[in-house]
């Protein structure tokens, strides 16, 4: 009896309707001693007030479990850099209508304080609330209990009620965007995510399959043989060469903690990686992953394998930055010892300056010799911005000045990769899983490895 006491004074809060009335009821009691007849009609106000907080109280705490609420997603994780989409369900077990106010707990990553759902609700009625969610890194996001505040019709009093357990979800590299890729590819609208049709240089030496002309086959196809044999028309069908390596190299170095839009360009470099180990298991060539910062910290070697992409994503929901320098003679002797068939390699990092390629490129030419390498850099959107506002001072003409300096050296980065044959992709962070496809397509048509 003491502990069910004890939790309806921890429930029980007096609504602001109470506090508005009971501050007037004080109003006029102060003023009846100066006009006398407002004594009576103020006294019989207190004591309605008071039975309405009696009334309201026990309507409200008779039943020991009115509200029942539940947390759910679409998915039992998070996908990082994308919008999700969380559901809470609401069931009214009270026989009146009540006003409800809902609360719930989010993860410290999100910084929110404002979070509040105001509704109605029926008698015993069922309801589904949705709100969404950005997560901008990687890892355990916790969420805590949802908080009910329930008022019935009279409003005097307001019972607060925590249901729903501690809830945690992991916050994976973005798989929402793989899907959206899969299904653009199985529905042919990849041109609406801004991948390219590109055109094939000469054709693929991969036979295939002997089948039937039909106009539009290359005539230089043509198998003579099986057309005499067969008393018609025969050609040779080619396919793209299949089985090769891909793979993504990541600088998990201090470069790639620079963040964009709330994520660091390691998330965005990690996400695209998750779609192009995708991309490449679809067109049949075994994806692969090397994280190195000062030294390798992760290699998962190229395969067909079954669990392939799965291995992939566990390895990339790991993945940290660092503080120290990116060591890129690490990288080049466990690339030269582990990687022994010539493979692409899509490196990502960021090189702010031509001088901080040009220390790390007599290393990266060294691989470009046993391997085709891509090297994936960032465009400053900031910049960009910045020099796209009109100048308004002296002071901003000087800023512009030094940010188009930046921005020359960034584009002399691609002419002095091209120099030396080494192909580059300088892409904005939002447009990198677009871009770095597209040139995985393009080096694949080119028949390039």
């Amino acid at each position: 009896m003491l502990k069910k006491i004890k939790e309806i004074f921890k429930q029980f809060r007096l609504s602001a309707m109470f506090y508005n009335v009971a501050l007037a009821i004080i109003v006029l009691f102060i003023f009846s001693f100066l006009l006398y007849c407002l004594y009576l009609p103020t006294l019989i106000l207190f004591y309605i007030t008071l039975f309405a907080v009696l009334a309201d109280a026990l309507l409200l705490f008779r039943n020991e479990q009115p509200l029942s609420a539940s947390r759910s997603a679409k998915f039992q994780r998070l996908s990082n850099g994308d919008v999700n989409e969380i559901y809470l369900e609401v069931n009214n077990y009270y026989a009146f209508n009540i006003k409800l106010q809902i609360i719930d707990e989010l993860p410290e990553q999100f910084q929110l304080r404002d979070f509040l759902i105001k509704t109605n609700l029926k008698a015993g009625e069922q309801k589904t609330f949705s709100y969404q969610i950005r997560p901008v890194e990687r890892g355990e996001y916790h969420f805590g209990s949802i908080n009910l505040f329930v008022q019935s019709a009279l409003g005097m009093v307001e019972r607060h009620l925590t249901t729903g357990q501690n809830y945690m979800m992991p916050s994976y590299p973005s798989f929402i965007k793989l899907r959206q890729f899969e299904l653009m590819a199985i529905s042919n609208r990849l041109l609406d995510a801004g991948i390219k049709k590109i055109r094939k240089v000469g054709r693929s030496t991969e036979f295939e399959q002997i089948k039937e002309y039909v106009a539009g086959d290359d005539i230089r196809t043509i198998n003579w043989k099986a057309t005499a044999r067969r008393d018609q028309l025969m050609v040779n069908h080619y396919q793209d060469e299949r089985a090769q390596n891909v793979y993504s190299v990541i600088d998990m170095g201090r470069i790639m903690r620079m963040p964009f839009e709330g994520m660091t360009l390691l998330d965005y470099s990690i996400n695209a990686t998750l779609v192009m180990g995708h991309v490449a298991w679809i067109k049949q060539d075994k994806p692969g992953l090397l994280c190195f910062s000062d030294k390798v910290n992760m290699l998962v070697n190229a395969d067909r394998k079954g669990n392939q992409l799965l291995r992939l994503q566990e390895a990339l929901y790991n993945a940290k930055t660092g503080f120290g320098e990116s060591s890129y003679e690490s990288l080049l002797s466990h690339v030269t010892t582990k990687i022994t068939q010539r493979s692409l390699i899509m490196l990502y990092t960021n090189f702010e300056t031509l001088n901080g390629l040009k220390r790390q490129l007599k290393y990266i030419r060294k691989i470009a010799t046993r391997h085709l390498v891509v090297v994936v850099f960032f465009e400053n959107t900031e910049l960009k911005e910045l020099l796209e506002t009109p100048p308004k001072d002296t002071f901003r003409i000087y800023e512009q000045t030094i940010a188009q300096k930046f921005d020359y050296e960034k584009r002399q980065i691609s002419r002095e990769l091209q120099k030396y044959g080494i192909l580059s992709v300088y892409t904005a962070p939002d447009q990198l899983t677009v871009n770095t496809i597209n040139k995985y397509l393009e080096i694949k048509t080119r028949g390039l490895i």
